[in-house]
């Protein structure tokens, strides 16, 4: 197991930290935030990052939604500063529907049921699963950037198979965490996002990519990563679904949330209930860049709701 953040050490100038804790639930220490509801009876969302964040994806955004909901916020397993599953990157937990199982128990012991959730990237996709498996049952399912449907091309043959090869070197995670510790390389790697963070933000992804657990929880969590599945089983979703897109996106393709709108129209006519809307100049981490606007693309859908 490799070197992992320490709370007391890396954790002393974390976003909203004085709204973290620690939970144990399915074998896990996990990192959360809550966001008590500035009004009575509000409803609750749950937020999801992405493959290689954590909760601090959220630190400009979760305060401007706290107006309108009880939130919570987690760090998924492996990373910044929920603990690695038991077997490391081996673990079924790192799958798809072991995330997804593991975060309902700990929503179990929290005692929180979303009436939305909020997944972005791979986050989006896990939240997908958990409304598949009836585990929650939120009024919406948001998609910020979501990687709901497998990698086309060459790239979608190839990159399971790599990244369970680079989970399972010895050496990967730290190999790695020295490469992106390099500022030049950080830049790059946020820079083929295609948004541009603040240097808080910046800052804060430096910090995790540079330790070699976290990067080993990333590493788990791309190996076992199962999309077709999860494509499979999209048009039983019943859940309305909310894709919020980038069109300067260079992680997820805009044009897959495209994909994604024919085929459910195609294969679950009347039956998944899909609204895509276009974030213009933003790229996959839309949220970090503007956490205003789409807030309030956001807000519209779920008040179209009713």
């Amino acid at each position: 197991m490799e070197p992992r953040l320490d709370w007391d050490r890396d954790g002393l100038d974390w976003p909203h930290r004085g709204r973290s804790r620690f939970v144990e639930a399915a074998g896990l220490r996990w990192h959360v935030q809550r966001f008590a509801p500035t009004q009575t009876g509000a409803p609750r969302a749950l937020l999801i990052h992405g493959t290689g964040s954590s909760t601090h994806s959220w630190r400009d955004f979760a305060p401007l939604l706290q107006a309108h909901f009880e939130l919570l916020a987690i760090d998924l397993p492996g990373h910044a500063f929920t603990s690695l599953p038991d077997g490391g990157t081996y673990s079924s937990q790192f799958s798809l529907p072991g995330m997804a199982g593991a975060l309902a128990q700990l929503l179990a012991a929290e005692g929180f049921a979303p009436d939305l959730v909020v997944g972005h990237s791979a986050g989006a996709a896990i939240g997908a699963r958990m409304c598949l498996d009836g585990t929650v049952r939120p009024r919406l399912l948001a998609s910020l950037n979501g990687a709901l449907l497998p990698l086309g091309g060459l790239a979608g043959r190839i990159f399971s198979p790599a990244a369970r090869l680079m989970a399972v070197m010895p050496g990967a995670p730290r190999f790695f965490a020295w490469r992106a510790g390099q500022e030049e390389v950080l830049q790059r790697l946020l820079e083929s996002t295609g948004s541009r963070l603040d240097a808080r933000g910046q800052d804060l992804y430096r910090r995790l990519a540079a330790n070699p657990g976290h990067v080993e929880g990333a590493l788990g969590m791309m190996a076992h990563w199962d999309l077709p599945a999860l494509a499979e089983a999209l048009p039983s979703l019943e859940t309305p679904l909310l894709l919020l897109v980038g069109l300067l996106d260079g992680t997820v393709p805009p044009q897959e949330a495209d994909r994604l709108v024919a085929r459910l129209a195609r294969e679950a006519p009347g039956r998944a209930r899909v609204k895509k809307v276009s974030l213009e100049g933003l790229g996959h981490l839309a949220h970090e860049e503007r956490p205003h606007a789409v807030l309030a693309l956001l807000l519209l859908a779920w008040q179209d709701l009713g």
